[in-house]
């Protein structure tokens, strides 16, 4: 079973690795070399810049959300735009409610785009 979130009860049993050398103490001070990490001992910055992840950094902020569905029941219908707020976005989903309190759970493989007439929260591009 591959577990694909992170749960703070579940603790993994992984292998030891115990490494195979042809020559006992093959390194001169009888230690492997330490690796150092690049940026002064910190890891390098990975920027998470999926469209989820930069909905969530915005909820509550005013917007037109744009959809667009392959097979439509009625031709020419195949498109829907949603004005409203972001309340959450997870990793295939977001939910979006309207001024009239109507809420929206759209599956992100229907999301084209949004628009938005305010600056948008984002990642820090600072490295």
């Amino acid at each position: 079973m591959v577990q694909y979130y992170w749960n703070p009860g579940f603790q993994q049993q992984l292998p030891q690795f115990q490494p195979q050398f042809q020559q006992p103490n093959q390194f001169p001070s009888g230690t492997p070399p330490q690796a150092t990490l690049p940026n002064n001992g910190r890891p390098p910055f990975v920027e998470q810049s999926y469209i989820e992840n930069i909905l969530r950094l915005n909820r509550g902020k005013p917007g037109v959300f744009h959809f667009s569905f392959e097979h439509a029941v009625e031709a020419g219908k195949n498109t829907l735009a949603i004005p409203g707020i972001v309340e959450a976005a997870g990793r295939d989903h977001v939910i979006l409610s309207t001024a009239s309190g109507k809420r929206y759970l759209m599956p992100m493989i229907y999301f084209d785009y949004a628009e938005f007439n305010e600056e948008l929260n984002y990642f820090n591009q600072q490295t």
